[in-house]
């Protein structure tokens, strides 16, 4: 029941994120705005985020496939960050000017709302599965919506007062959010540390805290022992019925 909760949430999150990358696309092109097709294109990353997750844990053993599911996020992370970079730089120095978007301000409201919930509906989900890599995900889920925020601060700002700089700014912090994850992802900070190792006397009021992932994976590896000493069921098989 647990594990098909999970998939369920998985599936939830994957599906919100590609109509959410196709509205903001689209409202983008249409105001030319960098900011929404950034937006957009982040909601892609949040997609193959989960996806890995799903593909990581169909495996037998999903340790197995751990560091090409995090390799392939990171790329598609920097490769974001390079694309949007570029095209704020370009509007910054005299591209075209985005206009107001209607459409955009009211996707990243309601971003704002769903993205938390989904969050927090995943990580307990996780918790009680005992899996990190589910948890971790949780905290990918969660930094859409702060790039929500930061989406409608900046189209209200290009709405209101007519700052069309709003709208490029907006995207380099989006910029450096992915490069941030795509940084962690590369060296197997927080997604990257197995279920098992994360899982640990050590370690497990520090995962019911909501402490920063990497900092348990940094414990993990000063030999803290599993809990009970007992080794915890492998997490996810998605083709489980």
């Amino acid at each position: 029941m647990l594990q098909r909760r999970v998939r369920w949430l998985i599936r939830a999150v994957i599906g919100y994120n590609l109509v959410e990358a196709a509205v903001a696309v689209a409202a983008g092109a249409v105001a030319s705005s960098t900011a929404l097709i950034s937006f957009g294109l982040d909601s892609c990353m949040e997609v193959l985020s989960a996806a890995a997750i799903a593909w990581q844990y169909a495996a037998k053993d999903p340790e197995t496939r751990e560091k090409a599911a995090l390799r392939a996020v990171a790329v598609a992370f920097f490769a974001l960050a390079g694309y949007v970079t570029f095209q704020s730089v370009h509007t910054l120095l005299g591209g075209a000017e985005p206009q107001p978007s209607p459409v955009g301000i009211a996707l990243a409201a309601v971003s704002l709302v769903v993205m938390p919930v989904l969050s927090w509906l995943e990580r307990r989900a996780g918790r009680e599965l005992g899996s990190a890599s589910v948890v971790a995900d949780s905290k990918q889920t969660l930094l859409c919506a702060y790039l929500s925020a930061v989406l409608l601060v900046g189209l209200l700002l290009n709405a209101a007062f007519g700052w069309t700089w709003a709208d490029p700014i907006a995207v380099l912090v989006i910029a450096g959010f992915a490069v941030k994850e795509g940084l962690e992802a590369w060296r197997g900070d927080s997604c990257s540390a197995s279920p098992n190792a994360l899982l640990t006397e050590t370690n497990v009021d520090a995962i019911e805290a909501g402490d920063d992932c990497c900092s348990r994976q940094d414990r993990a590896r000063d030999g803290a022992q599993p809990l009970g000493g007992q080794r915890h069921e492998p997490p996810l098989d998605f083709h489980e019925r």
